[in-house]
């Protein structure tokens, strides 16, 4: 198969896991453990799979958050709960989350069809090199068909992520930089607010949900334009979307492993099954911005 499935599989499958992100019921769930502010529910249900982790943990495998702003939840957060507690609570707003959006289709036959593909493509992943995608699967298997498939797309996700933080490294990436090009993806972007790029993620959600500062955020802008990735119009020349573009296709070549394991029918089969509780999750209210 060609190495673009991955993208396509991530595009159609990645809600079914991102919303838990979110949603008012993972809140609520750690909020009752006292983890009352949403970043540090974030930064600590996402990194407990690898334990009670420092700071320097989360930074790196995370990657694009500024230092700083990890380093007022972690390890904070760990003084208030534990990452079992974390875990537990986090699997259980999953199982509420699609439950309300869901509703009768968790206990549709094709939710079980979609939990085994899906489990089979994340059991044939390896962990090499995966420190977020190996914490997490060394978490037990749920036993529900709908929380089957949030677990596996979560491995699957956290199993691509490693590999496109691998590939910004390569690169010569740091973090601000990354955001920047992540931004502006395939088009030209600037700052100015007549100017404004229309782009899944604004530029200023990246920035500021990463909680950069000005002068960070501007240096990084900086050393871009001296690499001739955009130029001083702030737009991607063709040298600098030609690099993001390697860039992703490393990333998809990266994480082929599972799609390959299972085949190219198996994909479409579990793309068509998931593509409708997509929408269904994305049409919802975000109601915490924080991915």
């Amino acid at each position: 198969m060609e190495s673009v499935v991955a993208r396509k599989m991530l595009r159609t499958m990645e809600p079914y896991h991102g919303w838990i992100y979110f949603v008012r019921e993972a809140h609520d769930r750690y909020a009752a453990l006292g983890v009352t502010e949403r970043q540090m529910g974030y930064f600590g249900s996402r990194s407990a799979p690898m334990g009670a982790v420092p700071a320097e943990v989360v930074i790196a495998t995370f990657f694009n958050f500024y230092p700083g702003l990890v380093r007022r939840f972690v390890p904070k957060v760990w003084e208030i709960t534990t990452p079992e507690a974390l875990l537990r609570e986090r699997l259980a707003a999953a199982d509420d989350m699609l439950r309300r959006i869901l509703g009768e289709a968790i206990a549709a036959p094709e939710m079980k069809q979609a939990a085994d593909l899906a489990r089979r493509a994340a059991e044939a992943c390896s962990p090499e090199g995966r420190p977020l995608y190996a914490g997490h699967a060394a978490l037990d298997w749920p036993d529900e068909p709908h929380v089957v498939l949030w677990h596996a797309q979560t491995l699957l996700r956290e199993y691509r992520g490693d590999g496109h933080i691998a590939a910004l490294v390569a690169a010569g990436l740091d973090a601000p930089e990354a955001l920047i090009t992540h931004g502006a993806t395939g088009r030209p972007f600037a700052t100015e607010p007549d100017k404004t790029l229309q782009t899944p993620v604004g530029m200023d959600v990246l920035k500021n949900s990463r909680a950069w500062p000005d002068d960070e955020w501007n240096a990084a802008l900086e050393r871009l334009r001296s690499r001739g990735w955009i130029d001083q119009e702030n737009y991607f020349t063709d040298k600098g979307a030609a690099v993001r573009e390697r860039i992703e296709q490393q990333t998809d070549e990266v994480a082929m492993r599972p799609w390959n394991a299972i085949g190219e029918d198996a994909c479409n089969r579990l793309r068509e099954l998931v593509r409708p509780w997509s929408r269904a999750i994305s049409a919802t209210d975000a109601q915490f911005p924080m991915r």
